[in-house]
């Protein structure tokens, strides 16, 4: 046997009996460190003549690879026996209850969606979703929004690059509302169509009160006969419900989108108590003023016929809400970047109980 070979089986064995991961360790720099004895030989390979090393120098690394390959398998071994043994050792009794921080909380996003979910089904519209990844007909196009509007401008809206265009030459982007649900929702189904459609969209903005991207549900609903009294008696049931007081107050300002006409902002009665808003009440009263809190309107003629509905037979009404705003204000919290930043601080202050799901009956906020 060649003195190389004698090593071989002399680290090797050294290696295999080796007690724990700190000898192994030792081993390791004593022969593959800097000063390691098989770094020395490797280092002699330059001295070495032609001759020498090609006899000399397949050894040399031959043994460098038996000894890097009976490390990594000791090491292996040695680590799976230190875990076995801590797991032999450790113990958890199931029967014990779990504590509230250890079960989490609901984030007041994903509880504000779900009470708005839980109210609308009572009101009998159901929940429609749609991709985020959008075409820019169905985003702005179908809706009756011109070419020339501000809202389809580079620094208003997140699109993809030319060469991802969709499938029928559309420029694609990130969705800026929820409203290609609703686009999607009349070519596909027959009135009568009683819809919500939340989810998360995206807009270039960023500050205390905006973020690029938030979450937003808007309503639709189809059907002949449809007037502006359903709007306003849909939208006054539902923000008692969300608010859980029965003094809301509503005032319909004339205003403008492109897919609605006629369109009303909606504002709602607010005062302020303890440093935050609390809604309800009359505007106009001593003490309280009014605050704008979201857009809706009567589906423009337009719309309909794109979406492939004769406007004569049906009309509709359309509206949509800020969920992160909603939130903010039931809830007491006064920056929307906070929504974002994953502080588990913050979510165990304002999280909900997950066990504690929305209800009317149970209570929408218990």
């Amino acid at each position: 046997m060649s003195d190389i070979e004698a090593m071989k089986a002399q680290l090797v064995g050294d290696i295999a009996a080796a007690a724990d991961l700190d000898t192994l360790e030792g081993l390791r720099v004593a022969t593959l460190g800097k000063a390691g004895s098989v770094t020395a030989l490797l280092k002699t390979m330059g001295s070495l003549s032609t001759e020498e090393r090609k006899t000399r120098g397949p050894e040399i690394h031959g043994l460098r690879e038996a000894v890097t390959a009976a490390l990594a398998d000791k090491k292996a071994s040695l680590e799976a026996a230190a875990l076995d043994a801590k797991l032999a050792t450790e113990t958890l009794d199931m029967t014990l209850p779990a504590s509230a921080r250890a079960a989490g909380s609901i984030h007041p996003v994903s509880q504000v969606m779900d009470e708005v979910a839980e109210i609308f089904a009572d009101l009998g519209f159901a929940v429609a979703t749609g991709p985020e990844i959008e075409d820019d007909w169905r985003n702005f196009t179908a809706l009756n929004i011109p070419e020339t509007h501000p809202a389809r401008a580079m620094h208003d809206t997140f699109y993809f690059p030319e060469d991802r265009n969709g499938a029928d030459g559309n420029r694609m982007l990130l969705r800026t509302h929820t409203s290609p649900v609703q686009v999607r929702t009349m070519m596909s189904e027959t009135p009568p169509i009683r819809i919500i459609a939340p989810g998360r969209v995206y807009r270039s903005d960023s500050d205390a009160t905006h973020t690029p991207m938030f979450h937003q549900v808007e309503g639709l609903v189809i059907d002949r006969g449809i007037h502006m009294g359903h709007l306003k008696w849909t939208l006054e049931t539902f923000l008692k419900a969300f608010f859980e007081r029965d003094d809301i107050v509503l005032r319909l300002r004339p205003s403008y989108f492109p897919f609605t006409e006629p369109s009303a902002e909606v504002d709602v009665g607010y005062k302020q108590e303890k440093g935050r808003r609390v809604v309800g009440g009359n505007g106009d009263a001593e003490g309280h003023a009014w605050m704008e809190l979201l857009g809706s309107g009567m589906v423009n003629r337009h719309v309909i016929a794109n979406c492939g509905l004769d406007p004569d037979e049906y009309q509709g009404f359309a509206f949509g809400i800020g969920i992160d705003r909603i939130a903010m204000l039931k809830y007491g919290m006064d920056d929307l970047r906070a929504f974002f930043d994953g502080d588990l601080r913050w979510a165990a202050h304002y999280g909900f109980n997950p066990l504690s799901v929305p209800t009317l009956s149970g209570g929408i906020s218990a």
